[in-house]
């Protein structure tokens, strides 16, 4: 079956959905260790949020870039999630979704959180000719992240190293089997309408 060009596609159950991010130790580890963002946690900007395991894998180098060495899997609720795609604007404009430029760039100073829809990427994190989504989260929806809608905040470092040393060696198979099982997210098209940049 083809994949459709834009899908959320995510590790999730009845109530929360896996989001991934990357920090440095000084905030990732003791965000693990609490469960929580802890208080350095800057809540008044913008924050990003990726579905995708692999897509994060290729914005932090499988977590070996400055500043990105520990990998948290953050469980959040399905309804926060939900209304962060209700309340979120393209982060770039539109031909077609926005009546022109200046309407978008209404909106995205309104909106507190925003999409963009990135090539998926494989076990090399090369791109795939379909898209995975990012979700921005800023003012409302990034306190609401924080302090609201996370469950639960996994390190999940440890999983990137040994993914990454499979595929080093060749054994893409077994680096296959050790992904989480994302699948595609049901969101209604509602959700979605205004996003499909």
């Amino acid at each position: 079956m083809d994949e459709p060009q834009l899908r959320i596609r995510a590790l999730h159950t009845a109530s929360t959905i896996t989001v991934y991010q990357a920090y440095s130790p000084q905030i990732g580890l003791p965000a693990a260790r609490e469960g929580r963002f802890p208080g350095v946690w800057k809540r008044d900007r913008m924050t990003w949020i990726k579905p995708s395991f692999l897509w994060m894998m290729y914005r932090c180098g499988w977590g070996a870039k400055e500043g990105q060495e520990t990998v948290l899997a953050v469980e959040i609720s399905r309804d926060g999630f939900d209304w962060a795609l209700r309340n979120a604007c393209l982060s770039s404009y539109a031909r077609g979704v926005h009546p022109d430029r200046v309407a978008w760039q209404r909106e995205l100073k309104r909106a507190p959180a925003r999409v963009q829809w990135d090539p998926e990427r494989d076990l090399h994190l090369r791109p795939l000719p379909y898209r995975s989504l990012q979700l921005g989260l800023s003012g409302e929806a990034a306190r609401r992240y924080a302090d609201e809608w996370t469950v639960a905040i996994r390190d999940v470092t440890p999983l990137a190293h040994e993914i990454h040393a499979l595929v080093r060696s060749g054994d893409l198979d077994s680096a296959d089997r050790r992904l989480p099982q994302e699948r595609p997210y049901p969101v209604g098209p509602a959700h979605l309408a205004h996003l499909n940049g």
